[in-house]
């Protein structure tokens, strides 16, 4: 009788021990397995074209549209245009440079079929978000295999998402020849080697007074 209590006793506490294993980290990179995921979404307006670029009214009614978009840095501008008539590009670029936007050359394929006189008017918009976040299944402190936490990395890699201005620079970088960045950067360095040596305007005078 007290060979099967002991026995019964030795299952149980081995299969509590088990049933604790089951939130052990797994992970025993440096790398969160939460990454920030990027998603594109396409928004579209069909707007009348003529010889002249846009039909009488057209531009208006992209202006409210654009207002009512919300369009913002990181926002993606096109023009579908089948006639391909570049007045009605400058039209549609017309509207848009009053946003800070400039129009993106080679329109996504959409859906349905655009009638002659006809241009559309693309929106592709970004978002980042980090799925799985909060991840709470790591439950214990049972960690031989000095293994991450399921949670790891959610804190810095959702805040990353949440503030970046373009979510494309996520995927590959900003896009940009680097001109601005370094003439912002030697502007002040210029402007110091040309200052005239006067004493005004916080510059290194050359007057002093010579000693005996």
């Amino acid at each position: 009788m007290r060979s099967k209590i002991t026995a019964s006793a030795i299952a149980l506490s081995l299969g509590l021990a088990l049933a604790g294993c089951g939130g052990m980290p797994t992970n025993r990179s440096m790398y969160s397995v939460h990454q920030p995921v990027v998603e594109k979404t396409s928004y579209t307006l069909d707007v009348s074209t003529g010889g002249a670029g846009l039909a009488y009214g057209e531009q208006r009614r992209l202006a409210g549209w654009l207002d009512a978009m919300g369009v913002k840095y990181g926002d993606k501008v096109y023009v579908d245009d089948p006639g391909d008539n570049p007045a009605t590009r400058a039209a549609v670029e017309a509207v848009t440079s009053r946003y800070g936007i400039l129009l993106s050359d080679a329109a996504p394929p959409t859906e349905g079929y655009l009638n002659a006189g006809t241009a559309r008017i693309i929106i592709t918009r970004t978002k980042a978000s980090v799925p799985g976040c909060p991840d709470w299944s790591t439950n214990n402190d049972f960690n031989p295999g000095n293994g991450l936490s399921g949670g790891y990395g959610c804190a810095t890699n959702a805040n990353l998402a949440a503030m970046v201005a373009n979510p494309e620079d996520l995927l590959h970088g900003a896009d940009t020849t680097g001109d601005t960045v370094i003439m912002s950067n030697s502007k002040a360095i210029e402007t110091y080697r040309k200052a005239t040596p006067t004493g005004n305007g916080n510059t290194v005078s050359n007057t002093g007074t010579k000693g005996n």
